[in-house]
Order: structure tokens, then sequence, then C-alpha cells
């Protein structure tokens, strides 16, 4: 625990001990009457997290005697220890077994009654040099005092690596303890917790098992929960036979991919680490990047890109934060950029504070040290992936797009690096950096006032028509449909000069790149007025703005098309931001009458006004048609009236 946590406890102690050799008794006094209803009550959310304190203690004993046992300072022999988590249901209780240093009864006292001094804190001063890489967690404050949520009593039986007697120390959760000798002949500690009768849901072993594989998964010393049988073939041919076996049921994997070199990894080594943080995902992911930093911060883990959803909001399995392989949570917001937090995998790092808010973690230096290093790492992996092999990058492009137009939004430096990778799909197939569309476009579309117009469809099916359009004037038609794009244009259109987007049906194509020449109009302007009256008789004017252009007579007569400001508004205001309007836009469209089609021709020298407004109403309907904008009703008279005009 650390001095802060200290003053925020206002806790101070004294400690009363008669006779230790024989047997002692005891008193932690605090400031407040008595600390244990306050851990109880207030020093995790989540009771369960007893069990993550325990065990990553019981995992500190074990790495520190491995670490003496190295430099020579315990001359024991380490073996191969493990931890062992056992439940006695009948005696309700819990026991957590390790065969790591052990204490004295001096140690005890130093490291159990006195609330406030961390072992493992202590430890890595006392061996800062040495002990450096020993993987000591350390850090979790009250860890032991965790018990006292789930737990009446609690008992210690410890015996030290040292030649000293083994103590046993036993507290009800009062400020009451006391501490003995015991005849405990092997080394290591035992924790005994005499569960509470509204915790014993942890006398389960299903709930133990599930709480170990949730928090010590990946913890390097092996963890023991019972044992299981299994079968193993002796012998081959006809001479094999199965032969059952009870062994360890050890439930966590100690050496995890993200602690390994990636040199030492292949494919299907991530891959298969892949399926084990995630068993209910069938997909492989698309590719991997391995982080593993020490300076100026300890940083190891693995992040995964799968296949992406275009719903932003579809997230169930995330990417885990670790502390020397402690489960910490799958909430890394303010740690891992935004947006990258739709990947998967494992970060794990020492440096990052446990148990402490967002905005804490947002001023911490390190975190932002951590969270701009994983963004870098992850821009150049990218860029490494498209320079290594383009046509594979290209062919998972529609599966990562939505993270890197999400990323080149939020975070400047990733949007800067991104124009080396970041692709824009063509409707001909073709994928093209932004420098390469600028290229390929500039002569064709670079409109009379200097300005490049880059055209793009957000549906090939639903703008077919405006695609040819724009295709027959030789013009070049990007596919953006993620979700964001409206958000992602925006930017890129602040972000360089004299360029604009616009999608191929908010105007007629003349219009969305206007050139010197223009077409003249076969009618007289006695005549357009005439004929932008008819119209406006029959189409709703709080909808549909009419305007008359002159085009080629082959264009289609009747088009409709949203102004691309008021479009994209939408869009933005449906994904959050650009949401300058309050409530719902509304519906606005522009109806583009081509009046040197043959058709407007027609409407025009119908005799009656009845098949006139027939004749509009009809052609009005198809170009709705078009936009999927005729539903219901309108759509049910538009069938109906269609088949009368075909008898």
């Amino acid at each position: 625990m650390s001095s802060c946590q200290r003053e925020n406890y206002g806790i101070f102690f004294v400690i009363e001990v008669k006779n230790r050799i024989q047997m002692s008794t005891g008193k932690i006094n605090v400031a407040v009457e008595n600390i244990f209803p306050l851990i109880k009550k207030f020093l995790y959310s989540d009771h369960e997290i007893f069990l993550r304190e325990l065990i990553s203690n019981a995992t500190d004993a074990t790495l520190k005697l491995k670490h003496l046992t190295q430099i020579g300072e315990a001359k024991v022999e380490y073996g191969n220890p493990h931890i062992e988590v056992k439940v006695n249901k009948k005696a309700k209780t819990l026991h957590i077994i390790d065969q790591g240093v052990g204490m004295t009864a001096d140690e005890v006292n130093k490291y159990i009654n006195e609330v406030a001094f961390s072992g493992a804190e202590e430890f890595l001063e006392q061996y800062k040099d040495s002990a450096k890489d020993s993987g000591i967690i350390g850090h979790f404050g009250l860890g032991f005092y965790s018990a006292f949520m789930v737990a009446k009593k609690v008992e210690i039986i410890t015996k030290s690596y040292k030649d000293e007697p083994a103590a046993h120390w036993t507290c009800d959760g009062s400020p009451e303890f006391t501490l003995e000798k015991h005849d405990k002949a092997d080394r290591g500690t035992e924790i005994i917790l005499h569960i509470d009768k509204d915790s014993k849901t942890f006398l389960e072993e299903s709930q133990i098992r599930s709480l170990l594989t949730k928090y010590n998964k990946f913890m390097p010393t092996p963890i023991k929960l019972g044992t299981k049988e299994i079968t193993k073939t002796e012998g081959e041919g006809e001479d094999a036979k199965e032969i059952k076996e009870v062994v360890d049921d050890i439930i966590n994997n100690p050496s995890p991919a993200w602690i390994k070199k990636p040199t030492d990894l292949k494919e299907e080594d991530y891959n298969s680490f892949y399926r084990e943080l995630y068993p209910m995902q069938f997909e492989e992911p698309l590719f991997q990047i391995h982080l593993n930093v020490d300076y100026p911060f300890h940083l190891t883990g693995i992040l995964y890109f799968p296949k992406m959803s275009q719903d932003l909001n579809v997230q169930k399995d995330r990417i885990q934060l670790y502390q020397n392989q402690v489960f910490v949570t799958d909430n890394v917001e303010g740690i891992v950029p935004e947006f990258l937090t739709m990947l998967r995998g494992v970060i794990d790092s020492p440096d990052i504070p446990l148990n402490v808010s967002r905005s804490y973690l947002q001023a911490d230096g390190n975190v932002k040290k951590i969270s701009n290093y994983i963004t870098r790492k992850v821009a150049d992996k990218l860029k490494s992936l498209f320079k290594k092999d383009r046509e594979s990058f290209q062919n998972k492009w529609n599966d990562i797009k939505v993270v890197i137009e999400y990323g080149m939004l939020s975070e400047d430096k990733f949007f800067e690096k991104a124009k080396d990778f970041a692709l824009y799909p063509t409707t001909s197939g073709e994928f093209l950096t932004f420098e390469e569309l600028k290229e390929k476009t500039k002569d064709a579309q670079t409109d009379k006032d200097g300005k490049l117009v880059q055209l793009y469809a957000s549906n090939v099916d639903e703008q077919h028509a405006y695609i040819e359009a724009a295709k027959a004037k030789g013009y070049t038609v990007l596919l953006l449909d993620s979700p964001i794009v409206g958000h992602l244009l925006q930017k890129l259109e602040t972000s360089e000069e004299n360029i604009s987007f616009a999608r191929v049906d908010a105007d007629q194509v003349d219009k969305l790149i206007v050139k010197e020449d223009t077409t003249p109009s076969k009618l007289s302007e006695e005549n357009q007025d005439k004929l932008k009256s008819l119209i406006e008789g029959v189409v709703p004017k709080t909808t549909y703005t009419v305007q008359l252009e002159p085009m080629d007579s082959q264009a289609m007569p009747f088009m409709i098309t949203q102004p691309e400001f008021m479009r994209r508004m939408k869009e933005m205001q449906q994904t959050g931001g650009g949401g300058m309007f309050g409530g719902n836009m509304p519906e606005m469209y522009n109806l583009i009458v081509n009046v040197n089609h043959p058709l407007v021709t027609q409407i025009l020298e119908t005799k009656t006004q009845k098949k006139q407004d027939r004749l509009i109403k009809q052609s009005v309907d198809l170009a709705r048609l078009s936009q999927n904008l005729l539903k219901g009703e309108e759509l049910t008279s538009f069938i109906n009236r269609s088949f009368e005009l075909i008898k």
C-alpha cells in the first residue's frame, strides 16, 4: 500500500507482542475503530477479487524463492513448485497453499500485522538491481486482507525457507490476532479461509474454477485445483492399450505467448493463443501485432485484428489487461487508444496503475507513453504489411477499414501515418492510396475553379445509375461504405487543399464537377416555367426542390438527389458528431429534370392535365424507386398504376 493510500485510509498501527517464542497475542489498533468492516465494504467493489489477490501473493512468494536460489541467497532446492487451491465444503474452508519463501514469526508480524506494509515492494527495493526481471507482482496494496471480505476467520500456517520454526497466525475479523508456533515441516504458506455464510458461493468448486480461469489463467506458477483423469495410450499396434491415469488438474498456462519472443513463435502459435483467449471465436484473426518494450516503460502483449463488423457497438470479446500475468480488467479505455479498443488480445504492463479512475489514467505520464507507443506500433505494422504484400492487405481491407478509419479520425499522429497505407477502393475494383487517387483523377475531375472533386458511392446497387453516368464521363467513383465515412471525408477535406468529396447521387454529374462548357437547353424560358409549374403541382414542395437542368438527351429524364451537405450531416448525426441541428434533420431532396429528354417534351405537349399529371407522377415515382424512397401505400399505388399503363 502506498503512502498516499495510507493517508487516504487514515490508518496507523500499534503492534503489541508478548512472548514470541511460545505464543503471542496482539491487537491491531487503527485510527478508525475497526479496519475490517472497511475492508469488507470498501476495499474492492467486487468481493471475488480476494482470490486474485491471494493467488498473486502466493505467486510472489514462489518467484521470490526462485530469485533467491538463483543468486545463492537461499540454500534450498527450488524444485518445481506449484500453488494448490482446495475447497473443503464440509468444513466450510478454502485453502491456498504455496511452496514459496514462507515467513518467520517476525515476518508475519511485519507483513501481516502491519497492514500498510507491502512485502513485495520491500523485496523489490532490497533487491532492485537483481530482482527487476523476477516477475514479482507486488503493488496489490491490502491484498491479503481482502480475504476478510468473504471469510469470518483467516489462518496462516507458514514456514520460512530459513531454518526457523513455523508460525500459525489466526484472526477472526476483529482487531485481535494470535500468533504461535506450528509443527508444519515443509517450506511455504497455507492460507485457510473460513468462509462466511453470506459468501458460501465460494465453497463451490465450479465457482472457484471460474474465478481462477478468469484472473489467474496465465499466472507464471502452475495452479492446481484437484485432480483429473486422463487416458494415455501405451505401446503400438496390437500391443497398444489405453491406460487411465489420475493427474493434477493444472488450470493455468504459466507460459502464454505474449511473454515469449516473436522469433520463437510461428503463425499457428499466435492463432492457438487467440483460441485460448477467446474459445468461442471460430474465425482466425487476420493478423497480429506483438508488443515488447522495456524502456521507458515495461509493456508486452499481442493485439489481434479480427474480422470487423460494420456495427461499431458490437463488441463481445475485448482486449484484456494484465499486470505481471494477473488479469486486471477487459476495460482498457484510457490505456489503449480508443480506436484500438475494437481489437482483441492482451496487454501486460507493471507500469499501469490498478483500481484508479479513468481521469487518473488519462493524466498518468506512463499511460500516455504506452498509448502513444501502441498507436505507433500498430501504424508501423500496418505499413509493413501493406508494403510486404499489398494484394493480401487489399483483400483484408474491408475487414479492417473501420478500425483504420476510426483511428484516422481520432488520432492525428495515426492519421499522418495512415496516408501510406489507407486505401480508397473504386467501384471498378481498384484499391488506391490517397496520393494514387489524386494522381489518377487530377486531369478528369478538376473543376473550373481548380478544385479536385472525388466522387464516391455508398451502395453500388442502389446508386448504379448514377455510377454509370459518372463513368460515362470518364470519372473514377470510389466505394466508401463504412458507417463513419461522413466524418472521415470531412477530415480529409479540411486537411487537404482544393479537394472535396461528393456522393455520386448528390446531384446530376455535370453539377458535381462543373466544367466551362455547358449543354444548351432545348426549351424556351417560357416552356421551362410552364414545366416547373406542372411538376410542382404534383410533387410536395416540403420535401422536393424542382431543378430544371439542360443535360444530354440520353441522360435520365428525372433524377432524385440529396444535397451532399444535408445528407452527410444526417449520416454524421446518426453515428455521433456533426449534430449542429437539434433533433432529427428533415428529409430534403432535389428533383432534377432533364429538359432535353424526349419524355419532358412529351409531358409539355400532352393535351390533358390529367394525363400530364399521371406522366409526371409516374416519372417521379420511378426516380424515387431508384433511390429506395417509395414505400408502403405509395409503392402499392405505383405498382397498380404501372399495371394500368401496360394494359
